[in-house]
């Protein structure tokens, strides 16, 4: 067959190449667990009229956020977006599938990227940023290897308030790069804890604010003494639109900021894609991931950009490269960049300040609900609530009637033992009919629990 050109000869000297026996072999550090056995459980081929009506039907049991009462947050936000933004990103000097690497043809790609780097930086309150990365996760794994190059320590302490897949995102590229990973217990307000697990082989810490149970967090006594003791602030940020509203972690003495930026510009999507944003000192320019985009002149003396400090080798230099992620989410980067454009300074205060005072009323009503605690102590838009009963079970019931209450804690980290802990999130897109409904709602479901 055309498709298959390898005979088994091939396969075998290839195989003999790179040492390995089998292709299993290449397989060994995919844990046992992870692995799937026999064929994947799935019908067999059809028509093309058949495989549109069966994925029809299946689209068709999605449930979207704009389809009943959504509450969920824990990483990943409900926002409005305007149309504006999507008309924009459709317009062909912007939108193109070519990498920026020949300027003279690149030129509207390369000015987003420069205007999305001057709007995160800005955002972060730091010198320098990058053109964007793939998603938050990652790029808070890309910050603990470059403060790991800046500071040759072989080890990271991580926050309990870390988002989990944050944490587990990191711990999967450090281990390649040799990295002790010390995770501390998960804690609803523990974020100054890391100074107490500072020493010298410490390279640095890594705190979010808010965090993944919504508190925020000045973290200027924690950047002092991680300096102090050799170490870099590493601060991540998964809502961003926060930073409209609360001091940013450049303002704190943060030297790496990573964010998601999913919540401007960008819909839930059921999950991805999504944008990691980067910025970091300037003084650690060089060791930066990613690419990053300047300004110039041309021949004639016109304004122009071009991609600077990363050239296309730069994604080919195996281990000596700064990241071996190439993926820059250049699309979801380019919305960001329009939605921040159509907001500016005023704009994204006004949506900040929004959601802040949403999450308010949420939090007095749910605070009335007989049984209920409010955990969070200072919050953005997001706080976690202890139930007198198993959050996941609750959740589940609410669902049934058409209301997503929100994320309970143990879906995220199911070792942590805390099974009564929900997240609970409010956007401008929550109606305050459904502020008010959700405590009415909650109570039924407990009462009825209770009684039972």
């Amino acid at each position: 067959m055309r498709y298959l050109p390898l005979t088994p000869a091939d396969r075998a000297e290839m195989l003999g190449v790179v040492g390995v026996s089998s292709v299993d072999d290449l397989f060994r550090d995919v844990p046992q667990t992870a692995r799937r056995d026999g064929t994947v459980d799935l019908p067999n081929h059809l028509g093309e009229l058949e495989v549109e009506q069966e994925l029809r039907a299946l689209a068709g049991r999605n449930r979207a956020a704009g389809d009943g009462l959504f509450f969920c947050g824990a990483g990943a936000y409900r926002h409005h977006v305007p149309a504006t933004v999507d008309h924009i990103i459709q317009r062909s000097e912007f939108l193109t599938s070519y990498t920026p690497y020949q300027p003279e043809i690149a030129q509207g790609t390369l000015q987003y990227l420069y205007e999305f780097q001057t709007q995160v930086a800005a955002l972060t309150g730091m010198d320098v940023a990058n053109a964007s990365m793939y998603d938050g996760s990652t790029a808070a794994g890309e910050a603990v290897m470059m403060a790991h190059r800046v500071t040759k320590r072989p080890k990271a302490v991580l926050s309990g308030g870390l988002h989990p897949h944050y944490a587990e995102t990191i711990k999967t590229l450090a281990h390649v790069a040799g990295v002790d990973i010390v995770r501390q217990p998960a804690a609803i307000d523990g974020e100054a804890a890391v100074v107490d697990a500072l020493d010298a082989d410490v390279a640095c810490v890594v705190v979010q604010t808010p965090n993944v149970f919504g508190t925020a967090t000045d973290v200027a006594k924690i950047a002092a003494a991680a300096q102090a003791a050799g170490a870099l602030l590493i601060v991540v940020t998964t809502e961003v639109v926060s930073l409209g509203l609360l001091k940013s972690p450049g303002e704190m003495g943060a030297d790496i900021v990573v964010a998601e930026g999913q919540s401007i510009g960008n819909g839930l999507n059921f999950g991805g894609p999504y944008v990691g944003l980067f910025a970091a000192r300037e003084k650690f320019l060089r060791q930066m991931p990613g690419r990053l985009t300047g300004e110039t002149v041309d021949a004639d003396g016109r304004r122009g950009f071009v991609l600077t400090l990363s050239t296309r080798e730069q994604h080919i230099r195996r281990d000596k490269a700064t990241s071996n992620i190439c993926t820059n989410s250049g699309l979801c980067a380019l919305a960001f960049t329009i939605h921040m454009s159509l907001l500016g300074e005023a704009g994204l205060r006004k949506l900040a300040a929004l959601n802040h005072q949403k999450a308010r009323a949420l939090r007095a009503e749910l605070a009335a609900v007989p049984g209920v605690e409010v955990l969070t102590p200072r919050f953005f838009n997001e706080f976690a609530i202890r139930l007198p009963a198993d959050a996941a079970e609750v959740v589940e019931t609410l669902a049934g009637n058409g209301v997503l209450a929100g994320v309970p804690y143990s879906r995220l980290d199911p070792a942590a033992g805390l099974d009564d802990v929900l997240l609970v999130a409010a956007t401008e897109m929550t109606p305050d009919n459904d502020i008010r409904f959700l405590p009415r709602a909650l109570a039924r479901v407990l009462g009825a629990k209770e009684q039972g």
